[in-house]
């Protein structure tokens, strides 16, 4: 077995430091347990709880407030307990359910309350609770091996583990490897490179660990100080928490029921918490949010759900093909078929009923429609694409610093780099590059097997995901006549927009089928070429980047599993058969999928278990062409259309329904309405507010 060090953020680092709370072998307060008869902490029984009139007091003397006052016939007071001189009895009782219709194990859970109870503080309540059970959180072997580790008594920890019960043989190798790497760094921290050098021959070296671990260790024996040694094995020393989490990695190692994993029951509540949100069709509230309570399920309201047009834009003079927010959502650029793509500034008002949306740049020196828009991580660089032509623009001047004109054929995708070291472009002549932040051309993936229809790029930035089609068995037609397609890449219908028609326009057809190809970012490799059924338009990886979510034709998205290569879901109510839809995934969790439609309606669905939320109407006649969420408002998304107009939807607010009240139109507000003309109170781009 060839061993690797895992969950690290750094070289020899084991697992996040807050992961696990440390705590001392024996604690200030005695605990108490069978065995160990304690003076109660307590002044219940077992049997009932009263006080001197014979009330019942919640297991609490009449006497104590929050831990003060007094009592004369009390002992002394500590944690708002009263000090009794007789030991707890303990409580016996019958099977071992915690409950006759329940699968819960009782010890199990008293175990799990007792080690919750130590965690948070409460240690004569847990002692208390050992004592009344009979059940221990854990042996004195585990006491035993928790202060061989946190004492750096190597030899008596190793000697322990397999009396608690590591005995597969590759766990015993990892867990005696961990103690040994760390046996060494503290040696090498101490300046003892004499010993630090014998346990790595002798220790490491034979449990045939990855070779380039192993040189990274061997390394360490050349820096020059301890604090230098620390850096470089992102390791924080003896005396930071290096320990605890090794123990925690070595506990990962040994029985759960030997060994209690850490903060247990907190686990499970997390998970009951995740479970919950994602049985929430409408979940869309941050994590910190108190809508979460250990008291009742958790169930988000719908009418919290962004369904309502707060903001009409209507601007552009025809159609619009593509939006997309800035990163700091404070900016909403748009684009389409009028040649032009438009920047919005997004005011800061609270309200949806006053904000003010105000058209910040146009941007209209592109000779074709435009078809892909794309921001740079800081917002200060806008990128359009115009048929084979890409433009950088500066977005707070609208300066065009740079025309690209390398691809040959219409662009399909732009998108900048997750890591801001620039961006990536691919279109129908088959070709995928990357250009640094300047506009120069830095790498190629070469000639890719499809031509590319759209790629995204993972947030991690190990992956991209290209669709597209690609050619089988090309045969000769007779020549039609040429000119600039209209960009393929944004929206059309068939005849502008499929590399089969393109193909049949300028002399050949082919036989062709549809594809999603998966590349390793580091070595342009593929990873996966999965056949896929319809006609791909659009492809957005998830915020997790494990999924990617891929728009068909007709009438279907899929929901692709990147590390399993399948698919894990169907969305199906829109229709699509003619032109480039572009869907997004939106919410707080991104656990909502949203799409355009050629019926002119919104779909938005529930990401895990595809049911279908809200069909929302209002835009005019013609496709829905693009949704995008704004990445910083969890309640606000934008969609645009062949209306010609972008719409904005949020959540109803108390402040919308007084607007819709005071308005003698009890179903819109009127604002300042743009006429497309872009001027005077139009250059505020206001629209309707409607309810």
């Amino acid at each position: 077995m060839r061993l690797r060090l895992g969950n690290s953020s750094g070289p020899f680092s084991n697992s996040p430091p807050d992961s696990l709370q440390t705590k001392p072998l024996i604690p200030s307060n005695s605990l108490a347990s069978p065995s160990a008869p304690i003076q109660s902490s307590n002044p219940f029984s077992s049997n009932c709880h009263t006080n001197g009139a014979g009330l019942t007091t919640n297991g609490f003397s009449n006497g104590l407030t929050n831990g003060t006052g007094s009592n004369s016939s009390l002992g002394p007071l500590k944690n708002g307990v009263s000090k009794h001189s007789k030991s707890v009895a303990q409580v016996s009782l019958p099977g071992r359910k915690l409950f006759p219709d329940s699968n819960v194990d009782r010890e199990e859970f008293v175990r799990l309350v007792i080690q919750s109870l130590r965690d948070v503080g409460y240690i004569e309540s847990a002692a208390t609770l050992e004592a009344e059970s009979g059940y221990t959180m854990e042996s004195p072997e585990v006491a035993e091996f928790r202060h061989y580790v946190m004492e750096a008594s190597w030899e008596q920890a190793e000697a322990a583990l397999i009396r608690l019960g590591v005995t597969d043989e590759d766990n015993l190798m990892e867990s005696r490897f961990l103690i040994s790497q760390q046996k060494y760094l503290e040696l090498l921290e101490n300046r003892n490179t004499t010993a630090a050098l014998m346990v790595l021959r002798n220790e490491l070296v034979s449990h045939n660990i990855d070779p380039d671990h192993l040189h990274s260790l061997s390394s360490l024996i050349m820096c020059s100080t301890p604090e230098d040694m620390r850096r470089r094995a992102s390791w924080d020393g003896a005396k930071g928490t290096s320990r605890t989490r090794l123990l925690n990695n070595l506990q990962k190692h040994i029985p759960s029921a030997v060994m209690i994993p850490q903060r247990r029951f907190l686990t499970l509540l997390e998970q009951s918490r995740l479970w919950q949100q994602q049985r929430c069709p409408y979940h869309n509230s941050p994590p910190d949010s108190v809508s979460f309570s250990l008291y009742r399920d958790h169930h988000c309201d719908s009418s919290c759900f962004p369904n309502t047009t707060t903001t009409i834009l209507e601007v552009h003079t025809d159609e619009v093909w593509n939006i997309e927010w800035s990163h700091n959502g404070e900016y909403l650029a748009s684009a389409g078929k009028d040649k032009s793509a438009i920047i919005w500034r997004v005011g800061p008002e609270k309200e949806p009923a006053q904000r003010e949306y105000t058209q910040h740049l146009v941007l209209r020196d592109h000779q074709y429609p435009v078809g892909c828009i794309t921001w740079s991580l800081d917002d200060s660089i806008l990128l359009t694409s115009s048929d084979n032509h890409i433009k950088m623009w500066n977005a707070r001047s609208g300066l065009c610093m740079r025309t690209i004109e390398t691809h040959s054929e219409t662009v399909t995708a732009i998108r900048w780099l997750p890591d801001n070291s620039g961006f990536m472009s691919a279109g129908l002549d088959r070709r995928i590059l990357i250009w640094n932040p300047e506009g120069n051309q830095r790498d190629s993936w070469g000639t890719a097997a499809i031509r590319v229809t759209d790629l995204d790029v993972s947030p991690n930035m190990t992956k991209v995901v290209a669709v597209g089609i690609i050619h089988l068995a090309p045969a000769p037609q007779p020549p039609a006549s040429t000119g600039a397609s209209p960009a393929p890449g944004a929206r059309g219908d068939s005849a502008s927009q499929s590399p089969q028609s393109q193909s049949h326009a300028q002399g050949y057809t082919m036989k062709a089928e549809n594809r999603m190809i998966v590349y390793d970012m580091t070595t342009k490799q593929t990873i996966a070429s999965l056949k896929l059924d319809g006609e791909t338009t659009s492809v957005r990886v998830s915020y997790d980047s494990r999924y990617a979510l891929i728009n068909h034709a007709p009438d279907e998205m899929h929901l692709w599993d990147l590390s399993l290569s399948r698919i894990a879901c169907k969305f199906t109510g829109q229709k699509q058969g003619r032109h480039v839809i572009r869907s997004c995934f939106g919410g707080v969790d991104g656990n909502f999928v949203a799409s355009g439609s050629e019926d002119g309606n919104v779909y938005v669905w529930h990401r895990d278990s595809g049911a279908l939320l809200e069909v929302l109407s209002g835009h005019g006649e013609g496709s829905v062409n693009s949704v995008a969420w704004n990445p910083k408002n969890e309640r606000m998304f934008a969609s645009c259309s062949d209306d010609k107009t972008i719409r904005i939807w949020e959540a109803i607010t108390p402040g919308m329904l007084a607007a819709a009240a005071a308005s003698a139109d009890k179903d819109a507000i009127m604002t300042d309405s743009a006429d497309g003309a872009g001027s005077s109170k139009n250059e505020k781009g206001k629209g309707r507010v409607t309810s």
